[in-house]
C-alpha cells in the first residue's frame, strides 16, 4: 500500500490549507485514515482520524479548526485546516489502516508564518 500526501505549503497565521492523501496499491478495505504531525525536535502527534464509517475524532489542538473528511471511492482523505497558527507548523503525515497494519506517507510540510 502506498500513501501520498499533497497540499502543504506556506501560509500566514489565520489562513487555511487543505491537505489531501491518497492510498493506492493492494487495497482491500481501509478501516481508517488519519493525520499526524511532527514539529522539529518533537514526537509525531495525532491530529485527526476518520473511520470507514465516517466517525471522526480530533486532537484537542485540532478540534474546532480542522476538519477531516474522506472519499471512500477514491481512497482519499482530506484535512481542511482553518485559523492556522504558527504552532501548527510541522510535517503532516497521512496514515491508513488496513487489517491492523498502519501505512505511512512521506509527509508534507506545513509552515505557518506569524
Amino acid at each position: 500500500v502506498q500513501v501520498v500526501e499533497s497540499g502543504g505549503g506556506l501560509v500566514q497565521a489565520g489562513g487555511s490549507l487543505r491537505l489531501s492523501c491518497t492510498a493506492s496499491g493492494r487495497i482491500f478495505m481501509l478501516n481508517a485514515m488519519d493525520w499526524y504531525r511532527q514539529a522539529p525536535g518533537q514526537e509525531r502527534d495525532f491530529v485527526a482520524r476518520i473511520t470507514n464509517g465516517d466517525t471522526a475524532n480530533y486532537a484537542d489542538s485540532a478540534a474546532g479548526r480542522f476538519t477531516i473528511s474522506r472519499d471512500g471511492a477514491r481512497d482519499t482523505v482530506y484535512l481542511q485546516m482553518n485559523s492556522l497558527k504558527p504552532e501548527d507548523t510541522a510535517v503532516y503525515y497521512c496514515g491508513v489502516w488496513q487489517y491492523g497494519t498502519h501505512y505511512w506517507g512521506q509527509g508534507t510540510q506545513v509552515t505557518v508564518s506569524s
